[in-house]
């Protein structure tokens, strides 16, 4: 019996916290035959006159050789980390592992946890900017609000030590 494929969602935003859960996803989660779904979600305010199209539903689901475009990043307005996916394009041949990008304009909260139903993830993963409770009380924690909201087992994965980014 072969093992079902899962799918897998990543909040990604290239802060340090979020490429440390990218890489701690490739290395304790992602199995062969897996697939990742980037998920980026862009402020409401985000230049997306010329999404009006999928104002409520996010972009099409577009895969990783396409996103790594920079025709395809500035049509988002998304500046990705070069490095991380190179990483990801790497895992995807070496693991057999579908990887996709899918981006949003919205409240990052909310939006998430939308994202977990409708792309119907089996896990997500995301990182954790480490704010203390004062500042995570005033500013409200994605993190937070994901684990506690969101339909499927999510793992948070704190950024390297001192990155408040």
């Amino acid at each position: 019996m072969a093992a079902e494929k899962r799918t897998i969602g990543l909040g990604m935003d290239y802060s340090p916290s979020s490429k440390a859960a990218a890489k701690w996803a490739l290395d304790n989660l992602v199995k062969a035959g897996d697939r990742i779904i980037l998920i980026h979600v862009l402020p409401k305010g985000a230049d997306a006159s010329h999404k009006e199209l999928w104002k409520s539903t996010g972009s099409p689901l577009i895969p990783l050789l396409e996103f790594m475009e920079m025709n395809v990043q500035a049509r988002y307005g998304i500046n990705p980390d070069k490095e991380i996916l190179a990483i990801l394009q790497a895992e995807s041949k070496s693991k057999e592992v579908e990887v996709l990008a899918k981006v949003y304009w919205a409240d990052a909260r909310e939006k998430l946890c939308e994202a977990v139903d409708d792309l119907k993830l089996n896990t997500f993963v995301l990182g954790c900017r480490g704010l203390g409770p004062l500042k995570r009380a005033l500013l409200g924690s994605v993190s937070n609000y994901v684990v506690n909201n969101a339909t499927c087992p999510v793992t948070v994965v704190r950024g390297p030590t001192g990155s408040n980014a």
